[in-house]
């Protein structure tokens, strides 16, 4: 089986698609033939999530599969798509086939609903691959993070592992992977300039990409 993993997040706006890219980059590096896939985007100013992902991870263009829906709205996938007219089929969200690793990237937190009867985390479910939680540092991660676990491990989908993003917060750190349960991959630093190069740094300095792959 080729390696594939979900990165999915305990809020909106923490770092998830940075990290995706970062994660893209190390495994393509690693592989020679990863590839990111965004099911559905919510939101397309100033760019979409593979856009940025595509942009900061400097893979090509073939390597970012193309989105199952693009809504224009900055919002929930489903009141996006209710916004817009458009009913989200599961059957449309089948897990995509790639002959490499695959990255595929959630919305927002495991339980970010795609329709009134479908959360993101259902699909994690169908598609019975690891997941990967990213979290911030800050405080309040504590909670997110360990109701974030406690979503996934419900439904039964494998968690690979935590990967933090900011500043160290050792004691958090380790309180969340002891109670949890969980790997701690390692935390990805804020960057002062945010691009290819300094991602790659990064992710060299404070990941193991070995962590990734089977």
């Amino acid at each position: 089986m080729t390696d594939r993993m979900i990165v999915t997040g305990t809020d909106t706006d923490i770092g998830k698609t940075v990290f995706a890219a970062a994660l893209l980059s190390a495994l393509d590096r690693a592989t020679g033939k990863a590839a990111y896939w965004k099911p559905v985007q919510a939101g397309t100013e100033p760019e979409t999530d593979s856009m940025a992902v595509q942009r900061l991870s400097g893979v090509r263009g073939e390597a970012i599969l193309p989105e199952a829906y693009i809504l224009k709205t900055p919002a929930s996938p489903h009141h996006a798509a209710a916004i817009e007219d458009i009913a989200i089929d599961a059957g449309a969200l089948s897990l995509r086939q790639h002959d490499g690793p695959l990255v595929v990237e959630g919305a927002g937190g495991a339980l970010v609903p795609l329709s009134q009867d479908m959360l993101y985390a259902d699909m994690f479910a169908r598609w019975d691959i690891p997941a990967i939680i990213v979290a911030r540092t800050a405080l309040g991660t504590i909670n997110h993070s360990l109701l974030t676990i406690e979503a996934l491990n419900g439904r039964n989908i494998p968690i690979l592992g935590i990967a933090f993003v900011g500043e160290q917060m050792e004691e958090s750190e380790r309180v969340i992977c002891a109670i949890g349960g969980v790997k701690h991959l390692g935390r990805l630093p804020l960057l002062d300039t945010l691009d290819k190069a300094a991602l790659d740094a990064a992710f060299d300095a404070h990941f193991d990409v070995r962590d990734f792959l089977a």
